[in-house]
């Protein structure tokens, strides 16, 4: 993949509840970390295409989830870790950022499922 993804487009759709596009934005952020954890995508590209400023924003002004907002701030700092640390301290850094960015996403997850 070489275009940014572009959230606003994709949740956007006004036939979506907010619930929805919360959840919609959790899976796509969890299909995004497993693109990483194997090796699909460097942290560099998740960055470029998914974790950058264009969508932080939208997640903040119409997400308005403060789970969002971190996942968001977790994923647009990894491509930093590998240029502030020391090789092996940068992986182990990158892996903790990645499970918390998955822990959030699958506490998202879990509250929309016990919520329907």
């Amino acid at each position: 993949m070489t275009s940014a993804v572009d959230l606003q487009m994709l949740l956007s759709n006004s036939d979506r509840t907010h619930e929805q596009k919360l959840a919609l934005f959790a899976w796509l952020s969890l299909g995004i970390v497993e693109s990483l954890v194997n090796g699909l995508m460097t942290a560099t590209d998740a960055v470029r295409i998914f974790f950058n400023a264009k969508n932080s924003l939208f997640v903040r002004r119409d997400l308005t989830e403060r789970r969002a907002e971190a996942i968001m701030s977790h994923g647009v700092q990894l491509a930093d870790l590998f240029d502030a640390l020391p090789g092996e301290q940068a992986q182990q850094e990158f892996q903790r950022e990645l499970a918390a960015i998955r822990s959030l996403c699958l506490s998202i997850l879990e509250e929309k499922r016990l919520a329907a």
